[in-house]
């Protein structure tokens, strides 16, 4: 099982990770690995420390109008391998877009991005697919990541 979104009304954008790593899973909460970009860049972005707490994590995400969730909400995983997701459910974004004010999607890589795109090609809300936080992508572009998020937050 995954995690419940993070987002409030004031939520401006909407990160969608694919599903929970290993990691993520023990600390019971999005991004756990040490090593993932994801709160250093989003932190970064924003000139903050990166919270500790999982409290304050959400704070930081609700105070910055960031909504997080992951596209699958339960599925078969070897892992943290994202290219072993199978017999998936996807998520019903509904709720969040519905009571919320986002206005952009950020895809965090490939896996999210195709399974969001399966269910949601024709939703109005603009999206984008960017490469990966992990740390098995080496790929990676805080610049991406940062041009993305000022498209939001100027």
């Amino acid at each position: 099982m995954g995690f419940e979104p993070v987002f409030n009304k004031s939520s401006k954008v909407l990160i969608l990770g694919s599903f929970p790593s290993v990691k993520s899973r023990e600390v019971e909460f999005y991004y756990g690995h040490k090593q993932n970009r994801f709160w250093k860049t989003v932190c970064g972005f924003f000139g903050d420390e990166i919270p500790q707490t999982v409290e304050e994590k959400k704070q930081f995400l609700l105070k910055r109008g960031i909504a997080l969730w992951d596209i699958v909400t339960e599925c078969e995983i070897v892992g943290s391998q994202d290219v072993t997701i199978k017999n998936y459910k996807t998520a019903n974004l509904e709720n969040l877009l519905q009571n919320s004010e986002i206005s952009f999607i950020i895809l965090n890589g490939s896996k999210a991005y195709s399974i969001f795109y399966a269910k949601y090609a024709n939703l109005e809300i603009p999206y984008i697919k960017l490469p990966s936080t992990s740390p098995a992508n080496v790929r990676f572009s805080k610049e991406e990541w940062y041009a993305a998020l000022s498209r939001v937050f100027g």
